[in-house]
């Protein structure tokens, strides 16, 4: 993602943007250069009452609100040595209504955007700063270093459903998974009658993380026959997460959450982990006359820490403190490859190393794969297209215990071992104009995804979306076939475009042969509209609409029964710029 850049001239945009459900987005932004200084401003805020309904009435949506300034300075474009430093500082809040909690299925099918009462006080508010100081600095025409500073700092404590206890604590994941097994803590969801004190547990989700290193990266070019370019870079970064939650308890008085128990900070989770890490990378390329090789080497050099206070020591005096730390040190090489045989067809591959950390826990091993993957792009008489196909190979893969996925929250990981990923990928634009009209566009897009996964291996796991693998069971949540089209208008004063896409059924468990309908995320098609007239310059009129046929989707299973995709919406904006 790419914040705004500090523009060549005076200049700035401002636009305004509403829909249904109360929806608002607005965003300012104002620039300028001179001959050694440039600046950009942005401001920019997105909110919405939400389309969910709450049981007894509330706000299930969010507000979110970003502020961004880049201030440069730079010495004359025709110096001898050419440099400049950047800084940028940013800073963004939220405020987002939104739970873990989902619907039963039953419930579901009856309407899919409601929300039980038990999740009324469900609230996350996080805030985000960033400080950034590039300096960048061209030695001659071939080499140039850019080194770049950076702090981060991200807080968020997000208040939400945790479980029901009316004897026994039960999670709302295995309350929705099975209600016929837990028909009193369902109806405690419900809300509708009085309970008794401490029936339900909303935890503090409470954390605060910190990110902060230096990066420089050096680029040489040389060559007139075969054109090379070498970049090397190094790294050290430093992060960590502290985790300090609690659980409040609560019971239904009158249709309402009334709080019973306040909780003390710290008694759910009251951790700090951490990681420091060494990386550095070598990325050359070469290019012999329509030949083009990139082979490139990343070092990683990573230590992982958890300090643990333990739920009995709010105030980290140390006396039951536990410390782990696990280790990771790797070599990750790849490569890609381009012949161009012309200007309408040419071939790539590559072959790379694929790496992902181990947890904090001692011997835990990383996440290891091998991915290949050989395509084709091509032009032919206002065709042009691309064609891929991929192969990963795991050796190790690695899951991780989370309450979004259905686990218990621990965040432990485990090994999946061996996982086979592999599919095809094709896309292809055409304008259905072509050659027919100089001033009007058709233009036609079609792109298609075959994903095929399967577990090499067999392994036992807490994790609601794996649970007992065999060999031979496919991966959740990738759904096999994805296809998207699109299909337009254009001329130089509006442009209207059609856009569907086609997801498949997804698999919420892994498994193998057709998917029982208790682990199931049926397939769904979607189209969206959007329409833009530019007035003129300046002034751009612009309206989009999300779910056009208003068709009712599951996106989810996880982390607590089922959850519906955005209903039809629509929206105006107005777009000024100089």
């Amino acid at each position: 993602m790419l914040s705004s850049r500090i523009p060549e001239k005076f200049s700035g945009k401002a636009s305004i943007n509403a829909g249904n459900y109360d929806s608002r987005n607005t965003q300012l932004v104002l620039g300028n250069s001179f001959k050694n200084f440039g600046f950009v401003t942005d401001y920019f805020n997105y909110s919405s009452d939400g389309f969910k309904d709450l049981d007894g009435g509330g706000n299930t949506g969010f507000d979110k609100t970003d502020y961004m300034a880049k201030f440069r300075v730079n010495t004359n474009l025709d110096a001898k040595i050419y440099q400049s430093l950047l800084f940028k500082i940013q800073y963004s809040e939220e405020v987002a209504n939104e739970t873990y909690l989902g619907l039963t299925d039953i419930d579901f099918e009856e309407n899919p955007f409601r929300r039980y009462r038990a999740s009324s006080e469900d609230v996350m508010n996080a805030e985000h700063q960033q400080y950034q100081l590039t300096h960048f600095i061209r030695l001659s025409p071939s080499l140039d270093i850019r080194t770049t500073g950076y702090l981060n700092r991200f807080k968020r404590n997000w208040y939400k459903l945790d479980d029901v206890n009316l004897g026994e604590r039960i999670s709302i994941n295995n309350i929705l998974s099975s209600p016929e097994n837990f028909p009193s803590e369902y109806q405690t969801l419900l809300g509708n009658d009085d309970t008794q004190p401490d029936a339900l547990g909303i935890k503090a989700n409470n954390r605060a993380y910190s990110s902060n290193g230096i990066q420089s990266v050096a680029t040489l070019k040389w060559g007139n026959q075969w054109i090379q370019r070498l970049e090397v870079g190094i790294r050290y970064h430093v992060d960590d997460e502290d985790r300090f939650q609690w659980v409040d308890r609560y019971a239904f008085q009158n249709q309402e959450l009334i709080q019973t128990t306040v909780g003390e900070k710290g008694t759910d989770a009251n951790r700090i982990s951490s990681a420091k890490a060494l990386a550095a990378h070598l990325l050359y390329t070469v290019k012999i006359e329509n030949l083009t090789l990139t082979p490139g080497l990343r070092y990683e050099n990573i230590t992982l820490t958890r300090t643990d206070y333990g739920t009995d020591d709010p105030s980290r005096t140390g006396y039951d403190l536990s410390i782990r730390e696990n280790a990771v040190d790797v070599w990750i090489p790849g490569i890609g490859a381009n012949y161009r045989f012309n200007n309408d067809l040419s071939i790539f591959g590559g072959l790379h190393k694929g790496f992902s950390p181990p947890s904090n826990t001692p011997g835990q091993n990383p996440e290891k794969s091998f991915n290949y993957e050989l395509g084709s792009r091509f032009s032919y008489k206002g065709f042009n297209g691309e064609i891929v196909g991929f192969y990963n190979d795991y050796q190790n893969l690695l899951g991780s215990d989370l309450a979004a996925t259905g686990g218990t929250g621990s965040l432990d990981q485990f090994n999946a071992g061996q996982v086979r990923v592999s599919g095809i990928e094709f896309l292809l634009n055409y304008n259905l104009l072509h050659n027919q009209s100089s001033r009007f566009k058709f233009p036609l897009s079609i792109s298609y995804t075959l994903t095929d996964t399967e577990f090499l291996t067999s392994f036992d796991s807490n994790e609601d979306i794996y649970g007992i693998v065999t060999a031979g069971n496919e991966i959740p949540y990738i759904a096999k076939n994805q296809l998207n089209t699109s299909i337009g208008l254009q001329d130089n004063k509006f442009e209207v475009n059609l856009n569907s896409r086609y997801t498949s059924a997804i698999r919420a468990k892994a498994g193998s042969g057709p998917i029982p309908e208790n682990f199931k995320v049926d397939s769904n098609f979607i189209i969206d509209l959007s329409a833009h007239y530019f007035l003129n310059k300046q002034i751009t009129l612009s309206s989009n609409i999300i779910n056009l046929l208003n068709t009712t989707y599951a996106v989810s299973r996880v982390p607590a029964g089922l959850r519906p995709g955005h209903p039809f919406g629509i929206n105006f904006s107005l777009a000024y710029s100089f």
